[in-house]
């Protein structure tokens, strides 16, 4: 199981930039008051909590390993089209868990599945190039919106779908699509429902976008490569057990075993020390893309004007990602002799999937006789140290191994943390109203109608 190390931002290790533990102690009341309003928030359909469920419904699983087995010889490549949680997520699967040079494996290497692109953005010279790459003869895509009206993934869907109708004519290019989106409204439900796609996934309406990694969002595609999607969602519901998601009995000792809360009150903590900025740094090129898919979880959720209340607060942390060890020779200068403004999140890996030892040289050196592992692992223990002298706040976040269900554990105690980190803040952490502007504002250049206001708007900033 996943492990929290927080000692490093306790006061006794980094004085007067850490906490005193007894400050940490004296919410072990709130923690019963706070984790009884978050379950009690879970048990309501209506609220944006769905997430918190998912591990326990295994929404679609039996009908997305069946679309699966009926897909998986038909097509070489998976092309997953979306933006924001529909697809950072996907993409934080996939590096974890499959090989680094996935889409170069043959189709036997691969045992058969797919190869993944992930298509997140509107750059023209990034469709060129994935439209010269893909053989869309091969290629499913899965386009992915719950609004199912996100123009960016309806933008690149009309072009690869146009191109697909080419290679393969309009009768058989149903074969090729699969829509996942909400279950009543939006543009992609339009086309499900007129027959566009030969098959479609729901997204619940009461799970939000970037906490949906644990529904058909991640799921299709994580399947689709050969990722073993129940026990990730294994891995995910021992979390939730353990933190008692679904009840209200807790007692103020277990909030110590509560990594998530922990997570989540160290965080809220540090912020009102000044420790504006939370830098997640993985010492495992297999987490970087969790440091992607972190950055929008903790931006979009904690950063808000208003509180619950209606006060103008202007709150929260800046997510910012670093690499172990790459960025010790980037940005480790500023996090160590730069602004007393962060709080540093590691994520450290105990075993990893295979050894690399470095060999005998012909000059005598002493890195030879040694592995890449004990170098990796030496240099992650000595950046600790490193920045903890500098008294600098640090923990760290720790897996056995990378498999799918400790990537289950990884994913629900940071979903929770920032449920949690919602009810410290006192704001509510699944609207993202500051989104919604700029995309009204795109609307309005684009002449949708409904929208003219907006255009009035845009001259007075233009």
């Amino acid at each position: 199981m996943i492990q929290l190390n927080y000692k490093n931002c306790l006061d006794e290790k980094v004085g007067e930039h850490g906490i005193n533990l007894k400050e940490i102690e004296n919410y072990k009341e709130k923690f019963v008051k706070i984790h009884t309003d978050l379950v009690n928030k879970i048990k309501k359909p209506d609220l944006m909590l769905g997430w918190a469920k998912l591990p326990y419904e295994n929404f679609q699983v039996k009908e997305i390993l069946k679309m699966v087995s009926k897909v998986k010889n038909k097509f070489d490549t998976l092309l997953v089209l979306g933006i924001g949680g529909s697809a950072l997520g996907n993409i934080a699967l996939q590096t974890a868990l499959k090989d680094k040079f996935w889409n170069n494996l043959t189709k036997s290497q691969r045992k058969g599945y797919l190869k993944l692109y992930v298509f997140d953005n509107v750059d023209p010279d990034t469709a060129k190039s994935l439209l010269r790459e893909l053989d869309l003869r091969k290629t499913l895509i899965n386009v992915i919106s719950k609004a199912g009206d996100t123009a960016e993934t309806l933008a690149t869907f009309f072009i690869f779908y146009n191109e697909l109708v080419k290679k393969v004519g309009q009768k058989k290019a149903k074969e090729h699509i699969i829509i996942t989106t909400g279950p009543k409204t939006g543009f992609l439900r339009e086309l499900v429902n007129k027959g566009y796609s030969k098959y479609d996934f729901i997204i619940p309406e009461n799970v939000g976008g970037r906490f949906s990694v644990l529904s058909p969002v991640g799921l299709v595609s994580a399947a689709l490569t050969g990722i073993n999607i129940k026990k990730l969602l294994l891995g995910a519901k021992t979390m939730a057990d353990k933190y008692k998601v679904l009840e209200t009995n807790v007692k103020p000792e277990d909030m110590f075993e509560n990594e998530a809360f922990i997570f989540a009150l160290i965080n809220y903590l540090l912020y009102q020390k000044g420790k504006h900025i939370c830098v997640m740094m993985p010492y495992s090129d297999r987490l970087y893309g969790f440091a992607d898919w972190f950055r929008q979880l903790w931006a979009e959720s904690l950063g808000k004007e208003k509180d619950n209340n209606g006060q103008i607060v202007n709150i929260g942390p800046t997510p910012i990602k670093a690499l172990g060890v790459t960025d010790q020779h980037s940005q480790l200068q500023l996090y160590r002799e730069g602004p007393y403004d962060k709080i540093i999140v590691f994520l450290s890996v105990e075993k990893f999937g295979c050894e690399i030892k470095i060999p005998k040289f012909k000059e005598e050196h002493y890195l030879c006789g040694h592995t890449l592992n004990e170098l990796f692992k030496s240099e992650e223990k000595a950046t600790v140290a490193s920045l903890t002298q500098a008294k600098r706040p640090n923990l760290t976040i720790t897996l056995p191994k990378i498999d799918e269900e400790h990537i289950g554990q990884l994913i629900y105690m940071l979903e929770l943390a920032t449920g949690y980190a919602g009810e410290l803040f006192n704001i509510d952490a699944y609207n993202q109203p500051g989104v919604v502007l700029g995309k009204n504002y795109t609307y309005a250049l684009f002449g949708r109608t409904g929208y003219e206001k907006y255009l009035e708007e845009l001259k007075k900033f233009s």
